[in-house]
């Protein structure tokens, strides 16, 4: 396995840029997740890598080698899509040795190394059948068996699991978490799915519109984000935003103004100027039930979501949008009833009311 290396890389259609002077080191074995929006260059990226799209500017390296100029074949990498991308008129064990055979790979070599990874997959009870005989779960498993074969350099997944329902989306995020495990493949993966980002990951690059808003462990990102746009992206109910000023700083901590409401917050260390428009960022589990002179914030319940394990509560608190609140599992709070929460002084954010970024 190799060490991959983007250094000031541009992607550019035209005069119009779409990946801007990124730069991001992946280590040889490591499993590197890609996540953002729809449009953020994710998926353009993972085409430079694999050497299917032109590299506009800055260089791409495997190891110490510059590969800008070198084709798909000669990068050796191997590439798992979202939509299988089997021949319907082979078999499973003709589709995972058809690349090595173009290669001139030995037989008796590829039939070893074919019934080795199908027993890993647990595959190998369907060597014989065509893909049309195949769950959709079965399917992705012989598009991974067809990639590990070749034994290439690292690994490259675009949005595998898309096309799966929830149930064997599951199943194969614990397969492919298990196969990284076994073979420490350089792996870059690439969804919008903050789930898949969190759970395989070694460390999480979230972009937004061709650029890296912040690279870091999963918890790393989610505990401390860099910018209100990882915050939210990154969680899943997103984390509430507050939008509001700083007015004055006394001995108990900063006051935060919103619709003409008052919060104290202990934010110790910080400088700011008054007025300061500032977004408080407050993860639903970072909300908890309190008494009404307790409360940073009082609303009307809207909405009450019952996930079995979770419940969440949207108020209706005279902002944009309501603010999710996780309750306590045994919580019989109605829609309609007035609630009174506050936030954990130790996990709020406070964010530039302007760039976004993390104060």
């Amino acid at each position: 396995m190799i060490a991959i290396a983007l250094e000031r890389i541009q992607k550019s259609y035209g005069t119009h840029k779409v990946i801007q002077d990124l730069d991001i080191q992946i280590e040889s074995g490591e499993f590197v997740v890609l996540v953002g929006p729809s449009g953020c260059g994710k998926s353009t990226l993972l085409r430079m890598i694999a050497g299917l799209e032109e590299i506009s500017g800055g260089e791409l390296k495997f190891g110490d080698t510059v590969v800008n100029d070198h084709s798909p074949s000669e990068r050796n990498i191997a590439m798992v899509f979202q939509d299988y991308a089997l021949y319907p008129h082979m078999s499973v064990e003709e589709n995972m040795a058809f690349g090595l055979k173009m290669r001139g790979a030995n037989d008796n070599d590829l039939s070893s190394r074919i019934n080795a990874v199908a027993e890993t997959l647990k595959i190998g009870e369907f060597l014989a059948r065509r893909p049309a005989q195949l769950s959709g779960g079965q399917r992705q498993r012989v598009a991974m068996g067809r990639a590990i074969v070749r034994q290439p350099n690292a690994f490259l997944f675009d949005e595998p699991l898309s096309n799966l329902d929830a149930a064997l989306r599951v199943e194969m995020r614990l397969e492919i978490a298990k196969l990284h495990r076994t073979i420490k493949a350089t792996t870059v993966y690439v969804t919008h799915d903050q789930v898949e980002a969190m759970t395989l990951a070694d460390r999480i690059v979230v972009m937004n519109r061709g650029n890296v808003e912040q690279i870091g462990k999963p918890l790393d990102i989610y505990r401390n984000p860099a910018s209100l746009f990882v915050a939210q992206f990154i969680g899943s109910p997103t984390m509430n935003a507050i939008h509001g000023v700083l007015r004055k700083e006394t001995n108990k901590g900063i006051i935060f103004e919103y619709n003409a409401k008052a919060i104290m917050l202990g934010v110790g260390g910080k400088t700011f100027s008054y007025p300061d428009h500032v977004t408080l960022g407050l993860r639903p589990e970072d909300l908890k039930l309190c008494l009404p002179d307790e409360a940073w914030f009082t609303g009307e319940l809207a909405v009450v979501e019952r996930l079995g394990s979770q419940i969440f509560g949207y108020l209706e608190i005279g902002q944009p949008k309501m603010l999710t609140v996780e309750f306590p599992r045994d919580s019989e709070l109605e829609v309609g009833a007035i609630v009174h929460v506050a936030g954990d002084q130790n996990r709020m954010h406070l964010f530039d009311g302007n760039s976004g970024k993390r104060i």
